[in-house]
């Protein structure tokens, strides 16, 4: 087996490569250091995140620095700032034994200031954005005509991301004899064009097969009707009791209201995408790396730059027009040697589209039926008793506390105990799927209806994610519940959480059950049981949001709301 002392690296890379407690090289690693320290060809690795590609590069570029010469010598391009960082972060535990290299990462959204006294103090290798990149190169403070190594890390996604014209000015500025690698998990048509124009007889290393995906990832999808996506994601969450995973919208708005209405669900989740501020998705993303939200509702483009190593899921809340996207989506779960899930939650119009990505990661993914409430219930409490049998009671100071309790509960058997400890456990769980309806999973076969264009028949709604403005309002509530109109919509900065918080703060007595729910401009529609629905809308009905006086009334289903609620607004 071979081992990190077999690749030419030199003893002070080693002992910072044990101290991380790398044993073995990843298979990229075995094949790039090597090329990188002795070979005279430019690199093209595709590879996925995930399987070590920051060591293949970051131990020989660090190797190959003269520390005698005070000049950028390696240039490092990442997509984003958070890419961006981590590298730097990486190379500089790489090269804790090498005090005398200087690194520095340079990214927008940070002072450019500050950046450039760190530049003018004298550093070997910069990690930077190209944007950023350019504008320091313009204020000639960045000199690359020192540099011999260039590394492209990520370049599809650069590439995504429109920066083929900075990428071209950048490598105009560099020695014409450096030595480039390029990284990338797919080999779009732009990113063979730049190989071809500015590396030198390059050689290609490919980690499994081209977009092919990680091996250590299973593929599942599950095929439904629309209006059931979103109580299927949340059945896939339910079930899933140590879930940590990403899930992937198309749309800034899907991706703001997927997540709201899981976190008024009862759900540990949060939404990253463009709207946010970068300190707002700076926050978020700490939140997410440190635990503290278990479900990361984000774009494509927003979620760029994320890296965490321990995603048990990746769930596609539809699928991307692009392979490649579904590519590097799948890549951020089952890294570094873990096993990991990706599922596609789709309807029947993304058939074809399924087949396509399994065409082009040569790939079948297997189909699954949405798991049961009875399923999703018994899972987890095997669950909860298998995290009771694992827990030393040992290991904790339970024992000074527990004799007042112990006495307290001495009327109850030891079966009463464990029951009502798993029944308060499962409360919501078990109150939630107490009547909830089946959903129905869709055939892998068009049906005769479908290929005649005609409705299919659809289940009866669980709890709904919020609709877009573009589908029908004027809808009938579920089997069970009422429709009630509320005389506040998106134009008015309302959304799902507001109108949880009005429920809990003015409807008293017990907790009201909330359906699907529909945000519309000027008003929204939502759903509550209907034994519910007359103490909903006596509770709101003139209930203060920020200066406007809120109407509520039961829905009637041909009411014109939208002109309704402008005249109320207008008077």
């Amino acid at each position: 087996m071979q081992q990190f002392q077999d690749l030419g690296l030199v003893p002070e890379l080693l002992r910072a490569v044990a101290d991380m407690g790398f044993e073995e090289p990843m298979p990229v690693q075995s094949q790039v250091i090597p090329a990188l320290l002795s070979g005279d060809r430019d690199l093209v690795a595709l590879a996925q995140t995930g399987t070590g590609k920051t060591a293949a590069f970051g131990l020989p570029v660090i190797q190959r620095i003269d520390t005698d010469i005070t000049a950028p010598q390696a240039l490092i391009l990442a997509p984003t700032r958070e890419l961006c960082l981590q590298i730097a972060g990486d190379l500089a535990d790489f090269s804790k034994y090498m005090p005398d290299v200087a690194l520095i990462p340079v990214y927008g959204g940070s002072s450019i200031e500050a950046q450039i006294r760190g530049l003018r103090r004298g550093v070997h290798i910069i990690i930077a954005t190209p944007g950023r990149l350019i504008d320091l190169i313009e204020r000639k403070v960045v000199n690359l005509e020192n540099v011999h190594t260039v590394v492209l890390d990520e370049a599809d996604e650069m590439l995504n991301m429109g920066f083929v014209d900075s990428i071209d000015e950048i490598l105009a500025r560099v020695p014409d004899d450096r030595k480039m690698l390029m990284f990338s998990a797919t080999m779009p048509a732009e990113a063979a064009r730049i190989a071809r124009k500015y590396m030198h007889d390059h050689q290609e290393i490919v980690i499994g097969t081209r977009n092919e995906g990680a091996d250590t990832v299973q593929h599942i999808y599950y095929m439904v009707h629309a209006q059931d996506k979103y109580p299927t994601l949340k059945r896939v969450a339910d079930n899933a009791p140590s879930i940590y995973g990403i899930i992937f919208c198309r749309t800034r708005r899907e991706t703001q209201e997927i997540a709201d209405a899981l976190i008024s669900d009862g759900y540990n989740a949060d939404a990253l995408h463009g709207d946010l501020s970068q300190q707002q998705r700076d926050i978020v993303m700490k939140k997410f790396r440190d635990g503290v939200i278990s479900l990361l509702v984000a774009t494509d483009v927003a979620a760029r730059g994320l890296d965490v190593d321990n995603l048990t899921h990746v769930i596609n809340y539809g699928l991307p027009d692009e392979a490649a996207v579904y590519t590097h989506r799948s890549g951020r779960t089952g890294r570094a040697g873990r096993s990991g899930l990706s599922i596609a939650i789709i309807h029947s119009r993304e058939r074809s589209r399924l087949r396509q990505i399994e065409q082009t990661m040569g790939r079948k993914f297997e189909r699954r039926d949405v798991p049961t409430p009875e399923h999703i219930i018994e899972k987890r409490l095997y669950n909860l008793a298998d995290r009771l049998e694992r827990f030393d009671p040992d290991q904790s100071d339970i024992d000074s506390h527990i004799g007042g309790v112990l006495k307290k509960l001495s009327w109850l058997s030891s079966d009463d105990i464990l029951r009502r400890v798993f029944a308060l456990e499962m409360d919501r769980l078990l109150e939630y799927y107490k009547d909830a309806p089946a959903i129905e999973n869709i055939p892998d076969k068009p049906s005769k209806k479908e290929g005649r264009g005609e409705k299919s028949s659809k289940p009866k709604a669980e709890h709904r994610r919020p609709a877009t403005e573009a589908e029908k309002d004027r809808r009938t509530a579920a089997r069970g519940f009422e429709r009630v109109y509320i005389s506040a919509g998106k134009a008015d900065g309302f959304f799902a959480g507001n109108l949880i918080e009005l429920l809990n703060h003015n409807v008293e007595g017990k907790r009201v059950d909330v359906g699907r729910i529909d945000l519309l401009a000027s008003y929204s529609l939502f759903d509550v049981k209907k034994s519910d629905a007359r103490r909903v809308v006596e509770a709101l009905r003139n209930v203060d949001f920020f200066g406007h006086r809120l109407h509520c009334e039961i829905a009637e289903p041909d009411k014109d709301y939208t002109r309704a609620s402008n005249r109320k607004k207008r008077k």
